[in-house]
């Protein structure tokens, strides 16, 4: 829609934006969305939900640890931390807290118990539908590729044919630099970060995963990673390496292909 804007005249209406998106579709270079099938609606609906999941839990975390911040009492961050704690502040009865106030936690304690069993239910769900689908099977040969990016890539890609190239899909989800350029003189900046931001999340963070290993892998895309991480700050490692695992999953996808790791002195000659 951002690219249909540049051509309504005038201001915004039914009947000024109906000539602009006609004028749009006539332009040769202007790109269009890939159409999902229902199922691959459906799997995004999964991601979706779990998404939510993960964020209505991260809200009540914050809200518990305020609520005993109120107390005087304190929890380091993190849930793992407050599933921990939080019982034991529950049953301590010289810590001051009010039995109205310990009957409110409690209430929100089995709330974050009943988030954590529905993340953990999409989890699983996620898990199957990765191994019920032979793309995704083949993406997670992929090292930092798990079943939640492979369904997520399989599901958001839609036709991959409608990327001329892996560099094109890797533009569509932001993970290239954003350009300033002029007078010849190429000046590039930080990632542009448009298109999925989940997609784009969850490939950096893949990418992360992976640069704490790299030291003990010998393969070609290890060294470069790893060679990159030593000129660079470990974001721009991350960053570069979730671009190069999209160019990869486009190229896998569109060619059907499996993926082959390649030695670094087999890449060198």
């Amino acid at each position: 829609a951002q690219f249909v804007t540049p051509y309504r005249k005038r201001g915004k209406n039914d009947a000024n934006d109906a000539e602009a998106i006609c004028e749009a579709v006539g332009r040769p270079n202007m790109p269009f969305v890939a159409i999902k099938t229902e199922e691959q609606q459906a799997v995004l609906m999964v991601h979706r939900a779990r998404s939510l999941a993960v964020a209505n839990r991260t809200a009540q975390a914050n809200q518990i640890r305020g609520l005993l911040g109120e107390f005087g009492l304190t929890v380091s961050q993190g849930v793992a931390s407050l599933r921990k704690h939080l019982p034991r502040l529950l049953e301590d009865a010289e810590n001051g807290l009010p039995m109205l106030a310990r009957e409110v936690l409690a209430g929100l304690l089995t709330q974050l118990h009943a988030l954590d069993q529905d993340i953990t239910r999409y989890d699983a769900k996620i898990r199957a539908l990765a191994q019920a689908s032979e793309p995704a099977r083949r993406l997670m040969q992929v090292a930092a590729i798990g079943p939640q990016t492979a369904t997520a890539l399989v599901a958001s890609m839609g036709d991959p044919h409608v990327f001329q190239s892996g560099r094109n899909y890797a533009a569509s989800l932001g993970l290239v630099p954003r350009q300033h350029s002029s007078g010849g003189k190429n000046r590039l900046g930080a990632i542009t970060k448009k298109g999925d931001r989940y997609l784009r999340t969850l490939l950096v963070h893949g990418a992360r995963a992976y640069l704490r290993v790299v030291d003990k892998k010998t393969d070609a895309k290890s060294v470069w990673a790893r060679q990159l991480k030593e000129r660079r700050h470990v974001n721009v490692a991350a960053v570069a390496l979730a671009a190069k695992h999209a160019r990869i999953a486009w190229a896998m996808l569109a060619k059907g292909t499996e993926y082959r790791t390649v030695n670094a002195a087999e890449a060198a000659a």
